[in-house]
């Protein structure tokens, strides 16, 4: 590595981080706005909130380094623009191509950083985080968050739920009761339970075991009320979570859902989403390059800036809509992940291609 690369990875990393803990703190003051509802309730004061925010802030880092990647880039090649920096490096023989090396090597440096955090630190402080607040708020009912569902004790009960939907109800619901000698008394699962209120739930395709030390008899119900103070809001921010699992656990629950012929699409989108996103860090920063580097006249550097934010920030836009048509249309989940990411790097390419060597 020469020095004038050394020079751009260098400012570039330097650019990268700047924009990566301001867009960091913003986020987090809206975060702790946010949080600032719940403040009070059961033992959720302010050490509480400050907990939480620390704990989620790896899984905001994750998520916020394309974009960081991205401004940082346009930040720091803008700045060298408006200095002549560039045209004296271009003037010393570094071509455009080997400007764009330098910026990919940083944005590999990058990449790297991004999948360390997003596998390995991210996921368990994130449910972490949630355990704190909801422990917090609702006094310790939750007893263990896991991968594969949530598990909570209330009296003698211990309630186990695999999946919430969008509209509040439960699936795949596992309730297990306990006698006074602590010996499982009577198993439940139902295929879904909606929230009725007033503590009131309607469970439907329902199975129920009867045990005992004499015998254990079985039996079917269309739909059987159940009576819980398990409230739909606890159950929302604690449930298992396609975003808080790292690509190895993403790839064991779709096992897990397929073996047990559940719908497996939403965690398979995720998985791939989790595939492109470090990758997406150099489209990023492949999408600055061109409109910087390029010194046509009557196009300033501050013109060209704008441009890559809008497409930069557009490109999060039409991931996540991608994504949802996706989902909804139960359409191939790495192609739906990869098609936005391919469709920035033709035009990223497209336009280094127009700029002037």
């Amino acid at each position: 590595m020469n020095v004038l690369t050394g020079y751009i990875v260098r400012e570039i990393l330097k650019g990268s981080l700047v924009s990566i803990l301001l867009l960091l703190t913003l986020f987090n003051l809206f975060t702790f706005s946010d949080q600032l509802k719940d403040l009070g309730k059961g033992h959720y004061g302010l050490t509480e909130i400050f907990y939480y925010l620390a704990l989620t802030s790896p899984t905001v880092f994750y998520e916020l380094m394309p974009a960081s990647a991205l401004l940082g880039s346009l930040f720091i090649l803008g700045a060298m623009g408006n200095n002549r920096e560039l045209i004296a490096m271009r003037a010393a023989g570094l071509s455009v191509l080997g400007i764009i090396k330098a910026v990919m090597v940083a944005g590999m440096i990058l990449v790297v950083i991004s999948i360390l955090v997003g596998e390995f630190v991210a996921p368990v402080t994130e449910r972490s985080a949630q355990m704190i607040k909801v422990n917090a708020v609702d006094e310790g009912r939750v007893v263990m968050n896991v991968k594969y569902g949530l598990w909570l004790r209330e009296g003698k009960k211990f309630i186990n739920v695999r999946k919430i939907q969008d509209d509040g109800n439960l699936a795949d619901i596992s309730i297990y009761e306990l006698d006074e000698q602590r010996h499982l008394r009577y198993s439940t699962h139902a295929e879904k339970a909606v929230f009725q209120g007033n503590q009131q739930w309607k469970l439907e395709g329902v199975k129920q075991s009867d045990i005992s030390i004499q015998q254990m008899t079985a039996s079917q119900q269309n739909e059987q009320v159940w009576l819980s103070n398990v409230a739909p809001d606890l159950l929302e921010i604690v449930v298992v979570n396609s975003h808080d699992l790292s690509m190895y656990d993403l790839a064991m629950y779709i096992g897990f859902l397929k073996d047990n012929h559940q719908k497996s699409h939403e965690f398979e989108l995720a998985f791939w989403g989790r595939v492109v996103n470090p990758l997406v860090v150099l489209v990023m920063l492949l999408v600055s390059a061109p409109f910087v580097i390029g010194v046509k006249r009557g196009i300033n550097v501050g013109g060209r800036m704008m441009i890559g934010v809008v497409i930069g920030m557009g490109f999060n836009i039409i991931d996540k809509i991608v994504g949802h048509i996706g989902l909804i249309y139960d359409l191939n989940p790495p192609l739906m992940a990869v098609m936005p990411s391919l469709t920035v790097l033709a035009l990223a390419l497209f336009a280094l291609s127009r700029v002037q060597a």
